[in-house]
C-alpha cells in the first residue's frame, strides 16, 4: 500500500468536504477534482468522522478495500453527515462549525494468540486499529479513539467488543475473531 502524501491528505479531505456541501445542497452529482493521484484509484479502506465543537458528530466508512479510494471516501462522507443512526443528518446552517477527518486505513490483519489473554499485549495503542468479529456482530474502533480516550490495550479491546454489541469480555471466546489495521489520519485542524 501506497502511503498518503500531506498534500494528498489536504485533497482527500477537501474533496470529503465538498461531497458533502454538495450533498446538503440537494447536487445529485459530484464533480471530482482533476488530475487525481493513481493511488486514488486503488481499492482502499477509508473512514470519514466529523466533528463539532470537539465532539462527535458523525463517523461512516469502509474498513476493507473494497471500492477505490475516491469513491469509497465520497460515499463515506455523505454517508456520515447523513445516515450515521446514532446523530440526525448534519444541517447546511452546521457546516462552518464542523471538522472532516479522513482515516486511510491498511488492510485488516488478524492478531494471532495462542491464548487470548495474550491479545491485549499485541494491540499497539494509538498505532493499530480494532475489528471485533462473532457471528453477525462486528465492532471497529479507528485506532486515534484509544488515544483520545486515554485508554490501554485491554480498554480498547473491550470497547470494541461493546461496539459490536458483544459483552466487554467477548474476545476471550475462541468464536471472536480480532483483527488489527493502521490507519493515515488527515484532518483540517491540522492543515490550519
Amino acid at each position: 500500500m501506497k502511503s498518503i502524501s500531506r498534500e494528498e491528505g489536504r485533497l482527500l479531505i477537501e474533496t470529503a468536504r465538498s461531497a458533502i456541501e454538495e450533498h446538503l445542497r440537494g447536487s445529485e452529482t459530484f464533480r471530482l477534482p482533476g488530475d487525481l493521484p493513481d493511488k486514488f484509484r486503488e481499492n482502499r479502506g477509508v473512514f470519514v468522522t466529523l466533528e463539532k465543537n470537539g465532539e462527535l458528530r458523525g463517523c461512516i466508512g469502509y474498513p476493507e478495500p473494497v471500492r477505490p479510494l475516491i469513491d469509497a471516501l465520497i460515499d463515506a462522507a455523505i454517508s456520515a453527515a447523513t445516515r450515521d443512526p446514532r446523530f440526525p443528518p448534519v444541517e447546511p446552517d452546521e457546516l462552518d462549525e464542523i471538522e472532516v477527518e479522513v482515516s486511510v486505513l491498511t488492510p485488516p490483519t488478524p492478531i494471532r494468540v495462542e491464548n487470548p489473554s495474550d491479545y491485549p499485549q499485541r494491540i499497539r495503542v494509538g498505532v493499530d486499529g480494532l475489528i471485533v468479529e462473532r457471528g453477525w456482530a462486528r465492532g471497529l474502533l479507528l485506532p486515534q479513539v484509544a488515544t483520545e480516550w486515554g485508554w490501554d490495550a485491554e480498554e480498547f479491546l473491550c470497547n470494541t467488543c461493546m461496539k459490536a454489541g458483544l459483552p466487554p469480555d467477548c474476545f476471550y471466546d475462541p468464536q471472536t475473531r480480532v483483527y488489527r489495521f493502521q490507519a493515515q489520519i488527515f484532518s483540517e485542524r491540522d492543515y490550519r
